[in-house]
């Protein structure tokens, strides 16, 4: 009994943090000089995740509904905490902190401003009262922001006539659209290469049917008018992985391998992890099992491989973990496989869950030797998932670079929404897997189409004769997972400016009449089953059949506005006619089924990013 009414005010404090649906934004100042703060924390009551006032002391953050209490929190500053139900602009000025102290130590904060800031430090004495106030000066030390991101290069249009295959890798992970809202909430536009944009439209489900055959998945196309580029087609191809009941789903041996070095001491880093992990930890059944390793400056066992029937002493050893010291991360790793292979589980699912910021700086810790530890440990049937955290040195290259060769996903946790998204949500797809090494190759018909061009995907593309090779590594697809590829089309006959002249062919015949002349493309997809070497195929032929806009499927839609959202975050020089005014149309009229209020938080999204962009006032009323 005492357990169902745990989960019952579990379920109530959870749902309480899950409508972040208003944003205040506001300017903290100093009381005294009126100068404004950067630096400076912002939060709400019950809440993991916070952000920080830029160097005009501005600050944006999404609260939820209802009234909240935000916090202030500044060295050298007294706390302020502002009650807020309606309003939408809180400003605040903070007081100077005199304290009781015997000792005062002066730590430094760093921002991107080299303004100098001024507050006042009192030293009282037992049995004396304080006098005059000193006054101190603190100039503030630019801390650096040492955020990875690995450059991308967009995919360009391709000449259906001289290259008419294309082939890529699937991707289902979503750790940039988490990112990318850190970014957008903290009042800030992402960097341009945090942006991969099939992460983005790949964070949200779609409704596409369920597998009815012998393979695990599904595949469903949709073709229609390109909404930015007019005269150009959209082409949506969605790959839908078969749902697995929980109770149906093979026994789990997981490894938590949590970094508790000292870049993970934020509220948004190790307390978090702490919260995710305790999630997963509510969601285990009896068969499973659960290991915890460790590492900061060397890797230890905090907890051997436990039965899920033993939730609580799972979560007292998350509970007791503190950050400290540096990040011995190839240690860390080497131990957690060695220890998920003393406990392989032959018909189970065996995987390390990593959680850290990626900040690896001790022993194995270039993306080469990284690359390669995990490449080589993976061949042992041990899969490899990675949650990011925090921000500021967030490693996200690194962490990618480990998802993708570890066969696994990647996601980033920014709040304990997202964690529940993770973890409760998404707990099938995100640990088991359906299909491994899936891989998608097109081959269009230059009689229907002139030019083509995948749209993200960049770190995913794969060489054509990858195909049949089954030792190619690709994506993998979990329980009940859904992947969406978008491909910008120039039918054939229409002139584009995207589409660079080639001469003709000397030896070659231009486009061979194939009796086929209604088809568009021929689409062909390998698989391997997650306890198979060998690969499976699967084809499926698209006609030339495009729809009106407004007759294709909400997801169609909705896809193509995320994607389009995408662009304009990357400054695309293939955005055409994009705009936030035109995403938040086509958005809202494609939300669909949202009981979680997704779809509903991506729309303030593109309104906070119209804002940010000096855009128009579709970020500042609704339409």
């Amino acid at each position: 009994m005492r357990t169902i009414f745990s989960i019952l005010i579990l379920g109530l404090l959870f749902v309480s943090t899950i409508r972040t649906n208003r944003t205040i934004t506001g300017r903290v100042t100093d009381a005294v000089s009126n100068l404004p703060l950067p630096g400076v924390s912002v939060g709400f009551k019950g809440a993991l995740a916070n952000t920080t006032t830029n160097a005009d002391g501005r600050y944006t953050i999404a609260i939820p509904d209802g009234p909240q209490t935000l916090i202030f929190n500044s060295i050298g500053f007294l706390k302020a905490e502002v009650k807020v139900t309606t309003q939408t602009v809180v400003d605040v000025k903070l007081n100077a902190d005199v304290r009781a102290l015997e000792e005062t130590i002066v730590v430094g904060y760093g921002t991107q401003s080299k303004r100098s800031l001024s507050g006042t430090v009192g030293a009282m004495y037992p049995g004396r009262r304080a006098a005059a106030v000193p006054t101190f000066q603190r100039m503030s030390v630019p801390r650096p922001n040492t955020e990875d991101y690995t450059k991308v290069e967009e995919n360009g249009f391709k000449n259906a006539q001289h290259q008419p295959v294309t082939t890529f890798s699937v991707d289902v992970d979503r750790a940039a659209y988490g990112n990318i809202r850190r970014f957008l909430n903290g009042g800030n536009l992402p960097p341009k290469d945090a942006v991969r944009i099939e992460e983005m439209v790949n964070y949200f489900e779609y409704d596409d049917p369920q597998p009815t055959g012998n393979d695990p998945v599904a595949v469903k196309t949709e073709l229609s008018e390109s909404p930015w580029n007019p005269g150009l087609q959209l082409l949506r191809i969605g790959l839908q992985a078969k749902s697995i009941p929980t109770g149906n789903l093979p026994a789990s041996n997981l490894v938590f391998l949590i970094d508790v070095s000292g870049s993970m001491d934020a509220d948004n880093k190790l307390p978090l992890v702490k919260t995710a992990l305790g999630l997963l930890v509510d969601q285990l059944r009896p068969q499973d099992r659960v290991a915890i390793v460790v590492y900061a400056g060397a890797a230890g066992l905090v907890l051997p491989s436990t039965p899920g029937n033993e939730p609580q002493k799972i979560k007292d050893a998350i509970s007791q973990l503190s950050a400290g010291g540096s990040t011995a991360g190839g240690e860390g790793i080497l131990l957690a496989y060695k220890v998920a292979q003393e406990n392989f589980r032959k018909d189970g699912n065996n995987r390390v869950i990593l959680a850290t910021d990626g900040d690896f700086n001790v022993g194995a810790s270039s993306d080469g030797d990284m690359q390669r530890l995990v490449e080589e440990k993976r061949k042992s049937g041990v899969f490899l998932s990675v949650l990011g955290f925090g921000m500021g040195n967030y490693k996200d290259n690194k962490l990618e670079t480990l998802s993708d060769k570890g066969n696994g996903n990647y996601a980033y946790i920014d709040n304990l929404q997202e964690a529940q998204k993770v973890f409760g949500k998404e707990f099938g797809g995100t640990l088991f897997t359906v299909a491994k090494d899936v891989k998608l190759q097109l081959e269009f018909n230059p009689a229907r189409v002139k030019g083509y061009r995948l749209i993200g995907y960049e770190n995913r593309m794969l060489n054509n004769e990858d195909f049949h090779d089954d030792k190619k590594d690709a994506g993998e697809m979990g329980s009940g997972h859904t992947v969406t590829a978008l491909y910008e089309i120039i039918p054939a006959g229409v002139e584009s400016k995207y589409l660079q002249k080639v001469d003709s062919l000397k030896y070659q015949r231009q486009a061979i009449p194939t009796g086929n002349e209604s088809e568009l493309l021929t689409l062909k997809i390998r698989y391997k089953k997650p306890d198979s070497e060998t690969s499976q195929l699967m084809k499926h032929v698209v006609n030339d059949q495009s729809q009106k806009w407004d007759n294709t499927s909400a997801d169609f839609r909705f896809s193509a506005s995320v994607a389009e959202f995408g662009l304009l975050l990357r400054d695309s020089e293939f955005k055409g006619s994009a705009s936030y005014k035109q995403i938040v149309t086509l958005a809202k009229q494609a939300l669909g089924r949202d009981p979680e209020g997704y779809r509903g938080e991506f729309v303030r999204l593109v309104k906070l990013a119209d804002s940010l962009s000096n855009g128009s006032a579709v970020a500042k009323k609704e339409e």
